[in-house]
């Protein structure tokens, strides 16, 4: 992993045949970086939302209204070294089977949510790569 991101005290490492986009709006940005494959990491700071918790339960909310039959498992923990909670998500789409996860916590800048995805036909080669990426993540308090 040879390209970092940086911005508002939140930095991480990523694979650089990974495609970044940085999309902003006001004090919200998110951070978007797209595999060659289908797989993908989110990263998204959004000082609107009261707080992690809530920020957790409206970005499920929102996979839900796409994937109704979706299979969630909610995650309390450590994300970057920081309390987080979340949900562990698989659903189908387009006869594929996805699995995804969330994690939010609370930043400096505000609630942060993070997100991984793979389908069945790149988990084997990305879901590591995620998981690098996500070891990188550092989030100043």
């Amino acid at each position: 992993m040879s390209r970092y991101f940086h911005k508002d005290g939140i930095y991480l490492r990523y694979p650089e045949t990974w495609a970044a986009e940085l999309e902003e709006a006001g004090d919200s940005w998110t951070l978007i970086l797209q595999s060659p494959e289908i797989a993908f990491f989110l990263i998204s700071l959004r000082p609107e939302a009261p707080n992690a918790e809530q920020l957790a339960e409206e970005t499920l909310e929102a996979l839900r209204a796409d994937y109704p039959q979706l299979d969630a498992r909610e995650v309390i923990g450590e994300y970057a070294g920081q309390p987080a909670l979340g949900h562990d998500i698989e659903f189908i789409s387009i006869d594929t089977c996805v699995t995804c996860w969330t994690r939010c916590l609370e930043a400096a800048a505000g609630p942060l949510l993070v997100m991984g995805q793979t389908c069945e036909y790149d988990h084997e080669q990305n879901d590591l790569i995620l998981k690098q990426i996500s070891l990188s993540l550092r989030v100043e308090d």
